[in-house]
């Protein structure tokens, strides 16, 4: 780690996560101090990959912290400038989803931005919210790219189910309301649909998805109908970016490509035809959306098209077992 100017104290909840496990990493080697939380801080299976990250020995502490304990987010985010709040229940709900995603995602996000108010050291929040909070609405012209200025419906959410997203708006909503009551600098990263190498042993919600597609399952993709697609690297350089620009103010949306199903399927058979990816899938009634990332882009961001960040998601996969490939994509 020589030459790499060491910057301040940075707390990253749910550090072990898909993305957050990318974005201590991506820390670390900008020459942050990363405070981590995690829900064991023992448990070395699931959190060898952090303390293998380069500049881990050195400048990473993880502490135990749980989103619906209240203050155990005190001991990490106190004495850090900034912090990064990317845990939040993902799971599929078994049968009561209030009390297995939406409650914690909003309950969490307070307890989180509690802690935050007691840190007189504290410089800005970055949230990672989703561009699930702002395309799930039915009242949109699709003739103009959705920006940071919509918000996905609650009352739809609700009666299409779409857990993820409710419960996505309503924590970043909640955010917002605490922050600007408390005087807290906050912005927020709006990713869309997440792709790249896992640096966790367990695959994620998102990972598993992916990997189902490749092997020629069309359960998970089928409801996508169209989805914006980003590099899992792009995501966590984005919360660096607008952690750092002073400039930085407000949601960010944060994707690469947006793409229909079928399209993406062509694309992905096409670079490898050994893999039994799915040849169509049923035309869904479906709005037509593109995102105007137009803001980020504008701080000096480069997306990664959706080529690469496909190419290096099947190469993790293969590289962990997931995957067998037989050739190199076409």
């Amino acid at each position: 780690m020589d030459g790499v100017r060491v910057k301040g104290r940075v707390c990253v909840t749910g550090a072990s996560g898909y993305l957050a496990s990318w974005l201590v990493k991506r820390l670390l080697l900008s020459g942050y101090h990363v405070v981590g939380t995690v829900r064991d801080p023992a448990n070395q299976r699931k959190l060898a990959h952090l303390w293998s990250l380069e500049g881990a020995k050195e400048r990473l502490r993880l502490v135990r912290a749980d989103l619906l304990e209240d203050g155990s987010f005190d001991d990490a985010i106190i004495g850090c400038q900034g912090v990064f709040h990317t845990a939040s229940p993902v799971v599929k709900p078994s049968f009561d989803p209030k009390a297995e995603i939406l409650e914690p995602a909003v309950k969490g996000t307070v307890n989180v931005l509690r802690s935050c108010k007691k840190n007189p050291s504290l410089r800005r929040v970055v949230l990672t919210s989703s561009s699930s909070t702002v395309r799930a609405r039915d009242d949109f012209d699709f003739k103009t790219p959705l920006d940071e200025s919509s918000w996905s419906s609650v009352q739809l959410c609700e009666t299409l189910q779409i857990w993820y997203a409710l419960s996505k708006t309503l924590a970043e909503k909640a955010a917002w309301e605490f922050c600007n009551e408390n005087n807290i600098d906050l912005v927020t990263v709006l990713p869309s649909f997440v792709i790249g190498p896992s640096l966790p042993p367990d695959l994620c919600a998102t990972a598993s998805d992916v990997l189902a597609l490749l092997k020629g399952e069309t359960e998970q993709f089928e409801r996508h109908g169209r989805m914006g697609y980003v590099h899992i690297d792009d995501v966590a350089l984005c919360h660096i970016l607008v952690y750092e620009q002073d400039a930085a103010n407000g949601r960010h949306l944060c994707s690469s490509t947006v793409t229909d199903n079928n399209d993406l399927v062509s694309m992905l058979s096409a670079r490898y035809p050994s893999l039994p990816i799915p040849k169509r899938f049923p035309q869904l009634d479906r709005p037509y959306y593109e995102l105007n990332t137009s803001k980020i882009t504008g701080l000096g961001f480069k997306f990664r098209p959706i080529e690469e960040m496909f190419d290096d998601c099947i190469k993790s996969l293969a590289e962990q077992g997931h995957l067998s490939l037989q050739t190199a994509p076409s």
